[in-house]
């Protein structure tokens, strides 16, 4: 469908819902066209859908153990000299 921009502003809900529902719109200055009218893809992205998806996650806010703490912090470890 092509349109003149005056027939655009005056039809620009229609125009919006047919460009919706997968007809191509074409607005054109004169005979022209300049134009195309597409919808915007919506993101299906959600948080949280893949909650599990990854096995089991470790809490990384869970306090240490002291034996995994002093491994973190170099305390039994071999000195190098």
């Amino acid at each position: 469908m092509q349109f003149s921009v005056h027939a655009a502003k005056t039809q620009l809900s229609k125009l919006i819902d047919a460009a919706l529902s997968g007809e191509e719109v074409v607005i054109a200055k004169g005979a022209r066209p300049v134009v195309r009218l597409v919808p915007i893809r919506q993101s299906g992205f959600a948080l949280g859908t893949h909650r599990g998806a990854l096995g089991n996650v470790p809490d990384f806010l869970a306090p240490v153990d002291d034996t995994d703490l002093d491994l973190w912090e170099g305390r039994d470890t071999p000195v190098r000299e």
